[in-house]
């Protein structure tokens, strides 16, 4: 691949930085930018474009593809030509922009995550996308496309870097083995999937609403604007969540927990170690006869949330271990029910909601029908408030939020003011050592 050479002076010694270019085919992917301006435009005014396209004749036809054909070519290889990366001693640059640059100083020790995906043309094309989690940032930066192992390459030799690795040998320890813990079958996920309520209520929505709204305003286009979004969420839900979590590996690395997935496009992610803010374990009330959970995470500046789509709860706890290690899952007898007197400030539901304190986690349950259980390693939580409302003075009971680093918030609802305040102390306690004790969140250590 090209690459272009200029000497950077830190004023001890001369760095060499090699700037390369992505993979030949990314223009083919640009190039869609133009086209993709003008279907928004047909799509938000489509009555003004149907008319104009009523005025094209074949020849002003012929002369407008004439024009875009080229035009989109011309962009999408201008963009790929003014977009370079390069690695240096202590970050990832990468310029991009042909009318408004862009430099982006990507720092790698605040590198904590870094996928591997390819959409269905990519792995026919064999090439791959990186997409990089840093610390602090809100939008992942990416580099696409790079042929599929440059992709895999680039990702061992950062995240080598990033755990500290000499720049010089970096490039030398290649991608750290795995090993798996967990596949999801097919068949299980199949399963699961029509056991899940979401998916039967989008399904009767997209069924039930289109003829109701026919039957009252006789408007096709009204159907049509109401009916296509919903099966497009019926399809989402089922079909299109088969898809996207088929042949769901776990493996564990060294530099972390590496997540594989998707039937068309195939997605490759790490779940950094130490940076894992809460794990929850949710479960259907359909699956609780099968006894399956499905695992989510809150992962600081990360946008991964699924780690376990499904799974028996003894091999989905297992998991858990490797996430959280030292902690174990508590038993559905250990959590606690709030008093009964809390049933005057949330009727019925009051009965799903349970706490519980290990020496490892503070664990919270809510959901009657749908049961959620949030873990939060003590290490983890930022803050711990109690909040209660004049109702809740009126019957005594007060709820106790823990806020942890991912902006999310665990609350322990509806329990005893004297014991809510008793937890708010000793969670602030077990906080501040778990903190002091906590192991530092490095890879391959």
């Amino acid at each position: 691949m090209p690459g272009v050479e200029d000497a950077v002076a830190d004023g001890r010694a001369r760095q060499v930085v090699v700037e390369r270019r992505l993979h030949p085919v990314t223009p083919f992917r640009r190039a869609w930018a133009p086209v993709a301006v003008v279907a928004g435009w047909a799509v938000h005014d489509p009555n003004q474009a149907q008319e104009q396209l009523t005025r094209l004749t074949t020849t002003m036809l012929l002369i407008v593809l004439a024009v875009v054909v080229p035009g989109a070519a011309l962009y999408g290889f201008l963009s790929w030509w003014f977009t370079h990366f390069a690695v240096t001693d202590s970050e990832l640059r990468i310029r991009t922009g042909l009318f408004f640059r862009r430099t982006a100083h990507i720092r790698l020790e605040r590198i904590q995550a870094i996928d591997v995906t390819q959409p269905l043309l990519a792995r026919i094309a064999g090439v791959a996308k990186l997409r990089l989690d840093v610390v602090g940032a809100d939008k992942k930066d990416e580099l696409a496309f790079l042929g599929e192992g440059e992709a895999r390459a680039l990702r061992a030799e950062l995240l080598a870097r990033a755990a500290g690795f000499a720049p010089e040998t970096a490039h030398e320890v290649g991608e750290a083995p795995a090993r798996e813990l967990l596949r999801v079958p097919a068949r299980e996920l199949a399963i699961a999937l029509a056991l899940t309520g979401a998916t039967w209520g989008a399904l009767a929505a997209a069924l039930v609403v289109p003829p109701v709204l026919w039957l009252a305003t006789h408007s096709v286009w009204t159907v049509l604007a109401t009916g296509v979004p919903l099966l497009g969420a019926a399809g989402a839900s089922s079909a299109g969540r088969f898809v996207g979590e088929y042949d769901w590996t776990v493996g564990e690395s060294p530099d972390g927990l590496r997540i594989d997935h998707g039937l068309l496009d195939r997605a490759h992610e790490t779940v950094p170690p130490g940076r894992v803010q809460t794990v929850r374990i949710v479960e259907p009330l359909l699956w609780r006869r099968r006894d399956w959970v499905r695992v989510e995470l809150d992962v600081a500046g990360s946008a991964n949330s699924v780690l376990v789509p499904v799974a028996p709860r003894a091999a989905a706890e297992a998991v858990i271990a490797r996430v959280l290690p030292g902690a174990t899952v508590p038993a559905r007898a250990a959590l606690s029910r709030p008093p009964r007197r809390a049933g005057r400030c949330a009727p019925l539901w009051w009965r799903g909601y349970g706490i519980a304190v290990t020496d490892t986690v503070f664990a919270a349950r809510h959901g009657l029908l749908r049961r959620n259980l949030a873990l939060v390693p003590h290490a983890k939580v930022q803050s711990v408030r109690l909040t209660q409302g004049p109702w809740q003075r009126l019957w005594r009971v007060a709820d106790v939020r823990v806020d942890t680093g991912a902006d999310k918030t665990v609350t322990a609802r509806l329990r005893d003011a004297q014991e809510a305040a008793e937890l708010l102390r000793g969670q602030a306690e077990r906080s501040r050592t778990g903190r002091r004790d906590a192991r530092p969140d490095r890879w391959m250590a």
